[in-house]
């Protein structure tokens, strides 16, 4: 039975794709900042804060606040003054996301601005928005937008009364938004390669919106080993260390598995052929008879086989051994948004 959009959590801004010049082989940067709604700013006007603001806004980095944390530091929330960098008191003001950046892995105080200023240039709906940041003595910070429903990797797999199974629609519109955001930093004129793309880092907000959090960083790391989270590493990466946007691709089609399956791209509580999803994945997913079985037994009743099919074949395509053989994100955005909608077959 095909499942019809809920007003409720409608995107709320208008599906668009750039175009795809298949004699050239290049994605048209025009047509994809202009249609997906974003834009790359001539002026990021980011927000210089001092460390004592961010130290009281934080309210001196306490345990409560503290959101969470990743390879390239952790995140603490805090509310400053909506139209300055003063601090404000918590519950009014602007609420934000602090992400105070490891130190082991700083470079050069200009090279470092120069970069927060290059990402603060990008703004796109599915892109968390930097508002500013951070640079005193040996201090870093990045200053981003809070993204109230958290990530993606704690609805997928936390359990418990907050964290509800996300339901077949939603799981394709964060698929979705989550595409467009890397079709966006992927494009000619942004040339950002996320290499850090896990559920973890796709933040949703009330409207289950999804929004790419550490892209960029990886410049900042690029030295750094482990950037690319082993199970959502391209096959390429393990090999060589070649980090291309093309890595990002096998990432997505990993991160689309883990949605569609409602299991996580490596557990080693898993029996011994089912621990590496995408190797335990891929017989099924071109069978119709055998597919269901990859399917998260908590969306029963809310898809079709042929929505199944189709999300099946676009995961496949993603995670191929052979990066020539993946689609641009670009592609993928168009190929995602044929199954929403009411003429999709979700």
């Amino acid at each position: 039975m095909g499942i019809c959009w809920s007003s409720n959590i409608k995107d709320q801004s208008p599906v668009h794709t750039g175009m795809y010049d298949a004699t050239h082989g290049e994605v048209s940067s025009a047509a994809i900042v202009s249609r997906t709604e974003g834009e790359i700013l001539q002026s990021p006007n980011l927000r210089s804060f001092s460390f004592s603001d961010l130290k009281a806004a934080t309210r001196n980095f306490r345990l409560d606040s503290n959101l969470g944390g990743g390879g390239f530091g952790t995140v603490y929330k805090g509310w400053i003054d909506a139209n300055s960098s003063a601090p404000a008191k918590p519950g009014s003001g602007l609420v934000v996301a602090v992400k105070k950046l490891n130190q082991e892995s700083f470079q050069g105080h200009e090279e470092w601005l120069a970069e927060v200023n290059h990402l603060g240039q990008f703004s796109h709906p599915n892109l968390v928005k930097l508002i500013g940041y951070c640079s005193e003595d040996e201090h870093r910070f990045m200053v981003y937008e809070f993204v109230p429903r958290g990530s993606l990797e704690h609805h997928l797999f936390q359990r418990g009364s907050y964290f509800q199974p996300l339901s077949w629609i939603l799981r394709l519109k964060v698929a979705l938004g989550a595409a467009k955001g890397l079709a966006f930093l992927h494009n000619v004129e942004a040339k950002v390669i996320h290499r850090g793309f896990k559920t973890s880092s796709i933040l949703l907000d009330k409207y289950y919106n999804a929004k790419l959090s550490d892209f960029g960083l990886v410049k900042s790391h690029a030295a750094t080993t482990g950037v690319v989270t082993y199970g959502y590493a391209a096959p390429e990466y393990i090999a060589t260390g070649q980090v291309t946007s093309k890595g990002d691709v096998y990432s997505f089609g990993v991160v689309l598995l883990e949605m569609l399956s409602g299991k996580r791209a490596v557990d080693k509580n898993r029996p011994a052929p089912e621990e590496k999803l995408v190797e335990w994945a891929k017989p099924y997913l071109r069978d119709k008879r055998k597919v269901v079985r990859v399917v998260d037994s908590r969306l029963e009743g809310q898809y079709t086989i042929e929505a199944v099919m189709k999300v099946a074949d676009i995961s496949l395509r993603c995670v191929s051994s052979d990066p020539r053989l993946r689609p641009r994100m670009i592609e993928v955005v168009r190929e995602v948004e044929q199954l929403q909608g009411p003429n999709g077959i979700d």
